[in-house]
């Protein structure tokens, strides 16, 4: 004698809706606490300082071969800081390790900026400031180019007419003057995911 399995259960429609509320619920409550995420400061260790230290040297003044190498080499002439030494240094050097953040991504470099508003403002008084910019960075014709291309206020990207017509400009070329053709000693940077990469002029 067989036996017949016994039929499912099925699932009715109000159950498939409750379902499907609780994963975009999940989904939601995840992208919710990743875009409000704390930001922590970076701390280098003592092995990584002395590398990222050994790089800023580097860009501050040419190597010197040891005296007892009679041998001269020539020295390279790229420099590569990664998103994690350049944080690092941001809050190794300045007090807004805890107030910015940078990402870097490919020609582009994300900014976050999170810090408690002066409670004697009025209406925004003790309110917590989250703010984000995007720059476009790059080098046209030997010129290099940092653009702000977004700045969003708690998740509202502000009118260009709000920001005085920054939107597009060249700030970089702004600072540097008309007759400035880049950084001093500087030959060419660029951002890749995770690393700016600086070339040294000759």
């Amino acid at each position: 004698m067989t036996e017949t399995a016994a039929p499912r259960p099925k699932i009715s429609g109000l159950a498939w809706i409750l379902i499907v509320v609780a994963v975009l619920a999940l989904v939601l409550g995840g992208l919710w606490w990743w875009h409000n995420r704390p930001i922590r400061p970076v701390q280098l260790s003592p092995q990584e300082k002395a590398v990222v230290e050994q790089k800023v040297e580097a860009i501050q003044k040419p190597a010197e071969p040891p005296a007892d190498e009679p041998v001269y080499e020539k020295g390279s002439k790229e420099i590569i800081l990664t998103e994690r030494e350049l944080n690092g240094l941001l809050h190794q050097n300045t007090t807004l390790g805890e107030k910015l953040k940078f990402e870097l991504v490919s020609n582009a470099i994300h900014a976050r900026v999170e810090f408690d508003l002066d409670p004697d403002l009025p209406l925004l008084g003790g309110k917590r400031l989250k703010a984000r910019a995007r720059f476009l960075v790059g080098d046209m014709a030997g010129k290099p180019e940092f653009v702000l291309d977004d700045l969003t206020v708690w998740g509202v990207s502000l009118p260009n007419d709000w920001l005085g017509g920054l939107k597009g400009q060249n700030l970089l070329g702004e600072a540097l003057g008309s007759h400035g053709s880049g950084f001093s000693g500087v030959e060419e940077f660029k951002v890749e995911r995770g690393k700016l990469i600086l070339r040294l002029a000759e």
